[in-house]
């Protein structure tokens, strides 16, 4: 005799998102280096001027 399960187990399926984690993680390099790259031309301008 079998037994049939009085009521299905439903698992609910993950919905797909947008993994946003990267993209803003490529920005953030981005804007970072280009503060960094900006603040070495203003030191090696403010030098220059300095030294001449």
């Amino acid at each position: 005799m079998t037994q049939e399960a009085a009521a299905e187990v439903h698992v609910p399926t993950q919905r797909v998102r947008s993994d946003l984690f990267g993209p803003v993680f490529l920005a953030t390099i981005g804007i970072v280096m280009l503060a960094w790259i900006a603040g070495l031309v203003w030191a090696a301008i403010a030098f220059f001027n300095w030294l001449v």
